[in-house]
């Protein structure tokens, strides 16, 4: 169950780095468009995450969890390594309007 789950949210990780590919600039542009990722150099990215949980609870409520990740809206030029280890990390959003949010090794974006 464990390894799913960390499976799951590595995927969902990833995700997040390769998202919004309507707004990305293409390769060897100096300029991003609104919501892209444009990024001129190597990326690793190395994620670790563990027992990690996102619940919202009611009307118009958000938990997000993000474990290495580049979000939209990021232009990056030259290599870049995120290395992010997170152990443990919940959000909970519980009631109207309520947002919870755990960013770990995140560029970018809100």
């Amino acid at each position: 169950m464990r390894k799913a789950l960390i499976a799951a949210v590595l995927m969902s990780a990833s995700t997040f780095v390769f998202a919004q590919a309507g707004g990305q600039a293409t390769p060897g542009s100096v300029q991003v468009t609104s919501g892209g990722v444009n990024i001129q150099g190597n990326t690793n990215i190395n994620a670790n995450a563990q027992n990690v949980n996102a619940v919202a609870v009611g009307q118009g409520n958000t938990a997000k969890n993000a474990v290495g990740a580049i979000k939209g809206g990021t232009n990056i030029k030259g290599n870049t390594n995120i290395n992010a280890n997170a152990k443990n990390v919940n959000a909970v959003a519980v009631g109207k309007g309520n947002t919870a949010t755990n960013d770990v090794g995140v560029i970018g974006g809100k």
